[in-house]
């Protein structure tokens, strides 16, 4: 998890105002989660901090692919990544509960780290259900595996002629 302190940004000592940071987020990023769904990736993260008076204004832009494995054929392919997301921080000594839009900061806070939220943002932007039949540029499911898979697969017009002959002795007690 060393590798990751990078992705902190500390706002104690910055001025009022936007600030940008830039992030490459590869392989390496992704294997620091035991159960990622996404193992090999290239990915630009640019996060703008607006530090303003009583709050911290952070605006993701993340862009680039990540290797998906399509659910139809099995193969690997890119995935197109562009994901614009927003957090807000808001400095306060209130409890004020879980909320998703709005994190708070006491006064001991001195950095943000935002490594949870690079990772839950690529991850929510990728398909619930990956095809590479859908991507630009064409290229198609891996035809050899899709006639495997037809051959393996159950038709029902075979599995109604095949029935079992003591289901037919029952039908005939109605």
């Amino acid at each position: 998890m060393k590798s990751l302190k990078t992705y902190s940004i500390p706002f104690t000592g910055l001025k009022l105002g936007k600030h940008l940071f830039e992030y490459e987020i590869g392989d390496e990023f992704f294997s620091e989660f035991e159960y990622s769904l996404v193992k090999k990736a290239s990915l630009q993260c640019k996060v703008e901090l607006d530090k303003q008076e009583t709050m911290l204004i952070l605006n993701f832009d993340i862009t680039g692919a990540v290797t998906a494995t399509c659910d139809t054929c099995l193969a690997e392919y890119q995935q197109p990544v562009d994901v614009k997301e927003q957090q807000i921080y808001r400095f306060t000594e209130e409890d004020m509960g879980e909320d998703d839009e709005i994190i708070t900061l006491g006064k001991n806070d001195h950095e943000i780290n935002i490594t949870g939220l690079i990772y839950e943002y690529v991850n929510v932007a990728l398909p619930f259900v990956a095809y590479c039949d859908n991507q630009e540029g064409g290229k198609q499911c891996d035809e050899e595996m899709l006639d495997n898979l037809n051959k393996l697969s159950v038709n029902d017009d075979e599995e109604t002629e095949k029935t079992d002959p003591r289901w037919e002795a029952l039908k005939k007690l109605k």
